[in-house]
Order: C-alpha cells, then sequence, then structure tokens
C-alpha cells in the first residue's frame, strides 16, 4: 500500500512539475502582470497598415487591448503566454467570435499588436501599435 501511495505521490509531483515547467501554471498565476505596468491614458492605435487612419482609445485598463475587436464583450479568456515583455491571450466571446491577440511591450508606453480572429461571422487579423498619447481629456 505504501509502495502504491509512494508512486502515486510521485506520478502528481511529475505532471505538476511538467505543468510549470510549459510555463501554464505560473502564466495563470501572474495574471498579466505586464499590462498592469502600461501607463494609463490617452493612447493613439495605429495599424501597420499604410492606409488606416489612427484611433484613439482612453486607456484606463491595458487589458482593453486584448479584444479590439469584441470591445465590451464578457469574453472567457486563456493565458497562452506571460512574461515581463509579452503577453498572448486566446479568447472566446460565446455566439460573437473568438481572437487570439499577442502584446509586445516596448516600454510603459508603447506596444505591439497583433490578433486575428473571428468577429461578426467574419475573420480578422492585423497587426498594429499602440502609443500613448497624453491624458485621457473625458
Amino acid at each position: 500500500m505504501k509502495a502504491k501511495n509512494a508512486l502515486t505521490c510521485a506520478a502528481i509531483a511529475l505532471c505538476a512539475a511538467g505543468a510549470m515547467a510549459s510555463g501554464s501554471v505560473i502564466a495563470q498565476v501572474r495574471g498579466l502582470a505586464m499590462l498592469d505596468r502600461l501607463e494609463p491614458g490617452d493612447w493613439e492605435l495605429r495599424l501597420h497598415d499604410e492606409a488606416s487612419v489612427p484611433r484613439r482609445m482612453c486607456l484606463r485598463d491595458a487589458r482593453r487591448l486584448i479584444q479590439l475587436r469584441h470591445p465590451g464583450q464578457n469574453c472567457s479568456r486563456i493565458t497562452v503566454e506571460d512574461t515581463d515583455s509579452q503577453v498572448t491571450v486566446q479568447y472566446t466571446c460565446r455566439g460573437h467570435g473568438y481572437g487570439r491577440t499577442q502584446i509586445r511591450r516596448e516600454s510603459d508606453s508603447l506596444v505591439q499588436i497583433d490578433t486575428q480572429g473571428i468577429a461578426q461571422g467574419l475573420p480578422f487579423a492585423f497587426a498594429a501599435e499602440a502609443r500613448r498619447v497624453g491624458s485621457c481629456t473625458s
């Protein structure tokens, strides 16, 4: 009986170590801390497409950058990557689509965003730069 319990404990320990080494457990615990370091304020979002017009947004919580094509929707999220300089989040908005967004921090006021998914039944994919340009006016 003791041998069986020892083997069970060893198997659990190996699984936990494997999950921690892969980052999946750590990513869930850390909670996208990199986004908390971004400065709140007025941000300008510029698509890497030369023809696009820059869009401004008052950013109080940088997690808004995760769901640019599903703004304000209550979506489930899975953290795929969470480091000091980059986060990748996959999200599903039941009945409204899904997406996968990668945000790379260059500074506390400049990030690069890569996102793709389905919104309103249509695919989307774009790369953009978001830069803090001042304080929110409203």
